[in-house]
């Protein structure tokens, strides 16, 4: 049987990528001594080093899931809950706060946080947000990650996924599905919480 060949990476992807980090470098260089810059030029496996870096980001954004929606955004947020079908576990002032993104065609991304963010299992918020920072996302409003689950009502029973935020108090929120004692539930509260390594997370890009 044949086998599937993945394509490797171009050399002007190659060539782009180190643009990239010859950019950083000069915008940076102020931040950098020159004789500190020389000795670490000199470690070994600098290169492997950087590169490890590169291949974290490809093997974290290899692991994401990609739904295209439509959002009304001249819905309430209440609306737009209850038009997912689901069982409410929610705090009703949460819910009438939700924020909201650019509205119309919007793309999510859902994904997964590396191994090393969890800390016995579990991953709080604050962790979290930097995961979002790692894969070049931010998180995505609780209305667009609402109209996935509306169009799609099966994706959180084998993908429970959720989206924070922070409120006007600056603690985290969050809106959550799943399927849950045979019933498919939506949560939204306050307070945060620690997420375990079943959870997919819902991101758009910057």
């Amino acid at each position: 049987m044949a086998e599937t060949m993945t394509p490797s990476i171009t050399d002007e992807q190659i060539d782009k990528a180190t643009d990239q980090l010859r950019a950083a470098m000069r915008k940076h260089r102020e931040e950098i001594p020159k004789d500190v810059a020389q000795q670490a030029l000199g470690v070994d496996n600098l290169g492997m080093r950087m590169f490890a870096v590169f291949r974290q980001v490809v093997e974290a954004m290899a692991n994401m899931i990609t739904r295209i929606v439509d959002v009304d955004n001249t819905q309430t947020p209440e609306t737009v809950l209850t038009a997912t079908g689901r069982k409410p576990y929610v705090d009703n002032t949460v819910v009438t706060a939700m924020p909201k993104g650019k509205g119309g065609k919007t793309e999510v991304i859902f994904f997964k946080p590396r191994p090393e963010a969890y800390a016995n299992g579990l991953i709080t918020d604050d962790n979290l947000e930097k995961e979002f920072e790692f894969v070049g996302l931010k998180p995505a409003d609780p209305c667009s990650l609402d109209q996935v689950n509306t169009d799609d009502p099966a994706f959180a029973d084998t993908h429970p996924n959720g989206t924070h935020w922070k409120n006007a108090e600056g603690k985290w929120c969050f809106a959550a599905f799943r399927r849950w004692h045979g019933e498919r539930i939506v949560d939204v509260r306050e307070g945060g919480r620690d997420w375990s390594g079943v959870w997919w997370f819902a991101g758009v890009r910057k």
